[in-house]
């Protein structure tokens, strides 16, 4: 391999900060600042959202659809053909 042209790759923390959970990897992220974790000194990088505080992943997610999407495509498909039918000049 060619001397000096690949990325640092290290072990960084990336936090979510809507949970302040915190997962140490590996990776070649360029950050600025850096943390202390578990006696040791990190670079870090913060995320917006992670498995943490996905609602998906907490079980928090809800479905607000109360009507199916095959009933509401087909009212939505039958208001289209009732416009398309009274506009055809036949």
């Amino acid at each position: 391999m060619k001397e000096n042209i690949h990325p640092q790759y290290r072990e960084v923390v990336f936090m979510d900060m809507s949970s302040s959970d915190k997962i140490v990897t590996r990776s070649t992220v360029n950050t600025r600042e850096t943390i202390q974790h578990e006696g040791k000194e990190y670079p870090l990088a913060k995320m917006e959202i992670s498995s943490a505080s996905h609602p998906f992943y907490t079980g928090q997610n809800k479905i607000v659809d109360t009507e199916g999407t095959v009933e509401k495509f087909k009212r939505k498909y039958a208001n289209y053909t009732k416009a398309t039918q009274s506009s055809d000049p036949a």
